[in-house]
C-alpha cells in the first residue's frame, strides 16, 4: 500500500537550493529530515494536506508546483519582502480562484493559489505578527517536555514576524501557576495577546483531574475577564508517550499551533475592535445629521 507521496523538484545549483530552503521556512513550512552526500542533498518540507491531480481539457498554468493557501495576500508580502520574481502579480481565474506564479531561483516555479472568497465573509484574524506583543508563560514543571513546547511557540511566533524584543517568556513552577501569571501580564496592558504552556501527565491518584480542570478554567476565565486572547498549549497526556508524541513527534508541536493561534486572534481582535468603531463613528455622523 502507498505511504506517501514525494514531488522531487531539481534545481540547479546550491544559489538556487538556498533560495528556496529559505523561502519555504519563511512561509512557515515543517522541515523534514535533511540529507546530503558528496553527490548533492536534499531539503524536505512537510505539508498538512498534498494530493495528486491529473487534468485534461483545462487552461494549464505551467508551473512546477501548486500550492493551496488560506491567505494569498500574505504569502504575496512574505514573497516581496524575499525579492522573489512575479510574487506581485496576482491574477484571477476561470475556476473562481486567484493566484499568482513566483519563481524563486531560476527555472522553479510555484503557483500559490486561493478561493475566492464571498463579498460578505467572516472577519478573519492574519498570520502575521509584525507590531504585535506577546506574553509567553510556561510551566518549569515536566520541562523536559514544556521546552521543547516553548521552542515551538517562539518559533512560531518569529515566524510569523515577531520581534524577539516583543516577546515575554515567564516560567512559573507547575501548571497550576499559569493561570495567575497569564492574567498579570493581561492586566498589565502592554500584551496582544497570551500563550500557555505546560505538560499534565496522568498519575496514580486524582491529582492530574483537579489541576488540569483548574488550569482550564482559570486561563478561560483570565481571558474573558481581562478581554486579552489567551491561547491554551497545556499538554494533558495519558503518559509520557502522548507527551512526547504532541512536543514535536507524531502529533506536531502544540506550542507552534498555541502560538499561531495567538497571532490570529490578535490580529482578530485588532479587526473587530476598528470595525467596531467604524461602525460606530459612523452611527455617530448619521445621529448628527439628523
Amino acid at each position: 500500500m502507498i505511504k506517501g507521496i514525494t514531488t522531487i523538484r531539481h534545481v540547479a545549483g546550491s544559489k538556487e537550493f538556498k533560495a528556496l530552503s529559505k523561502l519555504f521556512d519563511a512561509m512557515g513550512f515543517e522541515r523534514g529530515t535533511p540529507w546530503k552526500t558528496a553527490r548533492g542533498q536534499g531539503a524536505p518540507f512537510k505539508v498538512p494536506l498534498g494530493q495528486v491531480e491529473f487534468v485534461e481539457g483545462l487552461e494549464t498554468i505551467h508551473a512546477d508546483i501548486w500550492i493551496e493557501v488560506t491567505d494569498l495576500d500574505s504569502i504575496r508580502d512574505v514573497l516581496v519582502k524575499e525579492n522573489v520574481k512575479g510574487a506581485d502579480k496576482i491574477q484571477q481565474t476561470a475556476w473562481d480562484s486567484r493566484f499568482l506564479v513566483a519563481e524563486p531561483a531560476k527555472g522553479s516555479k510555484i503557483l500559490f493559489w486561493q478561493k475566492n472568497r464571498p463579498s460578505e465573509d467572516a472577519i478573519e484574524g492574519d498570520l502575521n505578527a509584525h507590531g504585535m506583543r506577546f506574553g509567553v508563560v510556561v510551566s518549569r514543571w515536566n520541562s523536559f517536555i514544556t521546552e521543547r513546547l516553548l521552542q515551538g511557540a517562539l518559533d512560531a511566533l518569529c515566524r510569523s514576524g515577531a520581534r524577539a524584543e516583543d516577546i515575554t517568556v515567564v516560567r512559573v513552577p507547575g501548571a497550576f501557576e499559569i493561570p495567575s501569571q497569564a492574567r498579570t501580564l493581561a492586566e498589565s496592558g502592554k500584551y496582544d495577546a497570551i500563550v500557555t504552556l505546560g505538560c499534565l501527565i496522568r498519575g496514580e491518584t486524582t491529582h492530574y483531574e483537579h489541576i488540569s480542570t483548574e488550569v482550564t478554567r482559570g486561563i478561560g476565565q483570565s481571558a474573558q475577564e481581562t478581554g486579552v486572547p489567551h491561547t491554551y498549549g497545556v499538554l494533558t497526556c495519558e503518559n509520557l508517550e502522548q507527551a512526547l508524541d504532541r512536543a514535536g513527534l507524531k502529533a506536531g508541536n502544540k506550542g507552534f499551533e498555541a502560538a499561531i493561534s495567538a497571532v490570529e486572534m490578535a490580529s482578530l481582535q485588532r479587526k473587530t475592535q476598528k470595525r467596531a468603531k467604524t461602525k460606530t463613528t459612523s452611527r455617530k455622523k448619521k445621529s448628527k445629521g439628523g
